[in-house]
């Protein structure tokens, strides 16, 4: 389980890493489906929330103790290779020997890791298509990714859109494909 679950979080971060090495100078303003941000705005997020992991899971901190570190604009003057490297940071130390079996301090409490792990994997993947769409780069993620977020999200669907950080789920049209499904749940239209 541990060596699968992993796996599905380095490859969201991969896929979503060639969606970040495609983005042309001239789109980091470009408007993204998260209607409060453009594609620097969609980088940023996920690139901080991998500069989360290591204090979070190799370190043992909460977010009191990291503080306000990484807010604002992380990527300065070298998005990709900012990226490039925070990517890298966090799969190596959700990979480090029991680290998934900890337990991280989050915002909402005392979180396993391991859900933290599948949290950080559903987060990449439903954003790899959001730049995807941005950039105007192929949408189509691999089938193992949208089968694992389409496992972890589906229980807690009917709910997503109350935490604020999720538009309502939208219909999907009879027969639609488990991506279309996946990207509904989260209020996506494909």
């Amino acid at each position: 389980m541990a060596n699968s679950l992993l796996a599905r979080h380095a490859e969201s971060l991969e896929v979503f890493g060639a969606r970040v090495h495609a983005v042309r100078d001239d789109q980091w303003d470009a408007p993204t489906p998260c209607t409060e941000w453009t594609v620097r705005d969609l980088v940023n997020h996920l690139t901080g929330e991998q500069l989360w992991v290591v204090p979070l899971i190799r370190d043992g901190l909460t977010i009191e103790d990291v503080g306000d570190r990484f807010d604002g604009d992380v990527l300065g003057d070298d998005p990709v290779g900012v990226w490039d490297r925070a990517a890298a940071e966090a799969v190596e130390a959700f990979r480090e020997e029991g680290a998934l079996g900890r337990t991280v301090h989050l915002s909402y409490g005392e979180t396993p890791a391991e859900d933290y792990c599948r949290q950080m994997v559903d987060d990449a993947v439903i954003h790899a298509w959001d730049l995807s769409r941005a950039i105007g780069a192929d949408e189509q993620l691999p089938k193992a990714l949208v089968d694992f977020a389409t496992r972890d999200i589906a229980p807690q669907a009917a709910g997503l859109s109350k935490s604020g950080l999720f538009a309502p789920p939208v219909k999907t049209p009879p027969g639609a494909d488990p991506q279309t499904k996946l990207l509904a749940m989260v209020g996506r239209r494909a």
